[in-house]
């Protein structure tokens, strides 16, 4: 293993609740098929007298073996059982959040008028995609969704769109190139997919340096809009989002029309 892709476990182990000791002691076992803690210190650079302590958190978690020999030998377990022991426990600390989440009292809005109108802020094409899959998992009559960036074509997008059509609710798919178009297509082949002729949403011009990467349309109420910075070499900045929702807000109202801009009236719904 390499020293970087040594460092990037290092750190993934770290995030899955591992301290750095602890970490890099596992990872020097999976090299080995028992080791001493000598030559765990000696490959780790963990110093010896912490090699003892992070070892025994390894082996309370379930992720080393002892030999009770003298000197002791310790090895790993097996990969895939090591990894299923880390998932459980990250699973189980998100059921442990999620319940505790879910008992904190809510404040509800000051008034109504605060439940329709609202927009929001996102950043991150992550975070953006999580919500967009959650807000067309929530849809219950219509999901009007424009794609302007290819990288916003998921298998996990493909999947809740699917979701979507079995639950009978009216799908509008707009995409703004070809590949776009046909990727939608074949993956949803009972969906009419329109192309928009909106040039500026990813223009590259100068005097325009932000881009669109998605629109999404639920239910006629609520949206979002992913944008980004391009640059001159293709690469862009983290997209950014606003999240609107609301019955009585413009801003809903022009985009679905925007997103609908290339669908012939007679195969709108909303005509």
């Amino acid at each position: 293993m390499s020293s970087e892709n040594t460092a990037e476990a290092v750190s993934l182990l770290q995030e899955l609740g591992l301290q750095e000791y602890e970490a890099r002691c596992f990872l020097a076992l999976t090299r080995l098929p028992s080791g001493t803690a000598k030559e765990i210190h000696e490959i780790s650079d963990v110093p010896r007298t912490r090699v003892y302590d992070a070892i025994r958190v390894l082996e309370s978690q379930g992720l080393v073996e002892v030999q009770h020999s003298s000197p002791q030998q310790y090895r790993a377990v097996e990969i895939d059982e090591a990894t299923r022991t880390l998932r459980k426990k990250y699973d189980n600390r998100i059921d442990t959040l999620h319940a505790q989440l879910e008992s904190v009292e809510r404040r509800e809005p000051d008034s109504e008028s605060d439940r329709v109108q609202e927009v929001w802020s996102l950043s991150g094409h992550e975070a953006i995609e999580s919500r967009m899959i959650d807000l067309i998992d929530e849809a219950e009559s219509e999901v009007a969704l424009l794609v302007v960036d290819e990288d916003i074509l998921s298998e996990t997008l493909f999947d809740e769109l699917h979701s979507a059509v079995d639950r009978d609710l009216s799908i509008l798919l707009g995409g703004k190139t070809d590949t776009i178009i046909n990727q939608l297509g074949v993956e949803l082949p009972t969906v009419r997919v329109f192309e928009t002729g909106l040039d500026w949403l990813s223009s590259h011009s100068s005097d325009q340096n932000v881009a669109v990467s998605r629109i999404l349309l639920v239910d006629r109420e609520t949206l979002l809009i992913g944008t980004y910075y391009p640059s001159d070499d293709d690469t862009k900045a983290d997209e950014q989002a606003i999240f609107a929702r609301g019955l009585e807000n413009g801003i809903v109202v022009l985009l679905r029309r925007l997103v609908s801009s290339g669908l012939a009236a007679t195969h709108d719904p909303a005509k």
